[in-house]
């Protein structure tokens, strides 16, 4: 999915834009909406893109080049849109069904769901809602029962149906608006959900990948556009930039040759593994498959390699640039704040190298962890 030249370009040019604003400007999401990089996860009979899924990772990992929070945005917007492939075709073609519309949420299990006429008044509240200034409908863990009867789904809400919190004030990722939204006694109807680990009502092989496990490279793709604009950076600066007490040009010092190389070689084998690792799952879907277990965690330890192998690469980038990096002026800057942010979103967490290694291992996980 190639994303235009010209948009990439203006993401770029409003990075300092987005980031003071803590949020995607309306007109920019218009932009990004109007490229179909919103519904490239939606079937096709509804109006979406139907994507493959290196398609889709593509194109985050390419804004994310521009702008670490512009493609983290695009990323959220993207993911949630699989879910079009599981609801009812009545919600998914009233949710999904106008080209333009944006959704988001969080899949945390927030939320406590009370049975009423016609469907569950919903109340909670979720953090990391990302991009929810802009989205048309959020969607929120909510746990529906009680006991061994408890079912986690994911609600579909209406954005005026919920309030959004000024709580996003953080180090990096920034523009992505990623504020707590809060539901009270919403009401939800019955059908506007989906359960956590359903089977989809959509055939395609895009719709076989894990939901959690496309998130999850969804947020290794931004990491990885991340470190390629740290080491883009950070090589056209050595050529011009002279070091305090030096005549020659960054460029000239072997320790800085050595650290580009490190960078290169930490991105481009996280990334030769997530796009291998994808192309094998897209074959085993494509059959009309179920991935295995085993295929799963393959997922899910390339996006948490890619996003801890990216954070490396960053880092080196930033430290080689010396004192440079820690203006805010900076991209390097920008990229190592970013970045840092990225590697903490639970999807890519260090725990999942515990998960995935209990996989290898032969031992039990839970259920739907993967």
């Amino acid at each position: 999915m190639q994303v235009a030249a010209g948009l990439l370009g203006e993401v770029r040019a409003r990075a300092d834009e987005i980031e003071s604003a803590r949020r995607l400007p309306l007109d920019l999401v218009r932009k990004l909406a109007e490229a179909g990089l919103f519904h490239s996860c939606v079937p096709a009979r509804w109006g979406g893109g139907e994507r493959s899924a290196r398609d889709v990772l593509l194109a985050i990992e390419a804004v994310s080049l521009a702008d670490g929070a512009a493609g983290w945005v695009v990323m959220i917007g993207a993911t949630t849109g699989l879910l079009a492939g599981s609801l009812p075709d009545s919600f998914a073609s009233e949710i999904y069904g106008g080209p333009l519309v944006v959704t988001g949420g969080a899949a945390a299990p927030l939320g406590k769901a009370r049975a009423v006429a016609g469907g569950h008044a919903v109340s909670g509240r979720w953090p990391f809602g990302s991009g929810c200034e802009h989205s048309d409908w959020l969607v929120g863990g909510t746990v529906m029962g009680e006991g061994e009867d408890a079912e986690t789904r994911l609600m579909f809400f209406a954005r005026e149906q919920l309030e959004i919190l000024d709580t996003w004030h953080t180090g990096g990722l920034r523009g992505t608006g990623s504020h707590d939204f809060v539901a009270r006694e919403a009401f939800v109807p019955e059908g506007r959900s989906v359960a956590i680990g359903a089977r989809p009502r959509e055939p395609g092989p895009l719709y076989r990948f894990p939901l959690f496990g496309l998130l999850a490279l969804g947020v290794s793709a931004v990491a990885l556009g991340i470190a390629r604009r740290a080491i883009d950076e950070l090589v056209a600066l050595a050529a011009g930039k002279v070091p305090t007490g030096s005549r020659r040009n960054l460029a000239s010092r072997a320790v800085l040759q050595r650290q580009v190389g490190e960078a290169e070689a930490a991105l481009r084998s996280a990334r030769a593994f997530v796009f291998g690792t994808v192309d094998q799952a897209w074959q085993v879907a494509a059959r009309g498959e179920s991935l295995p277990l085993e295929v799963r965690a393959e997922l899910r330890l390339a996006a948490a390699n890619a996003a801890w192998s990216a954070a490396r690469a960053v880092d080196l980038a930033y430290h080689a640039a010396g004192g440079t990096s820690v203006y805010d002026a900076s991209p390097l800057s920008r990229c190592f704040r970013d970045v840092h942010v990225a590697t903490q979103h639970i999807m890519v967490a260090q725990p999942i190298f515990e998960l995935v290694g209990r996989v290898a291992l032969g031992l039990p996980t839970e259920p739907g962890a993967l």
